[in-house]
């Protein structure tokens, strides 16, 4: 494995009309070239020291983000609205 691509973020709703729809965490923008760029892809690391694998995603205006799973969160203790810590293998 490589260097691990790190950042703290708020895990939020991808939707905000749909509580109990994909929760997304934003890359930012100077993290972005070093995971590919803004390109779809799975992803895998850690989130809060928790094993994590998740998918990239592009947002709309020109962000990027990455998806967590209602099972990533539960396993590392957080919910949408907490600050976490990612580390993901670009």
């Amino acid at each position: 494995m490589g260097t691990s691509v790190e950042f703290s973020g708020t895990v939020r709703r991808w939707n905000d009309d749909k509580p109990g729809g994909l929760a997304v965490v934003d890359v930012p923008a100077d993290r972005v070239p070093e995971l590919g760029g803004r390109k779809q892809r799975r992803v895998h690391g850690t989130m809060n020291g928790a094993d994590f694998t998740g998918s990239t995603m592009l947002v709309a205006g020109g962000g990027f983000c990455v998806g967590v799973s209602k099972a990533a969160l539960k396993a590392a203790g957080a919910s949408v609205g907490d600050e976490v810590r990612l580390a993901l293998e670009p």
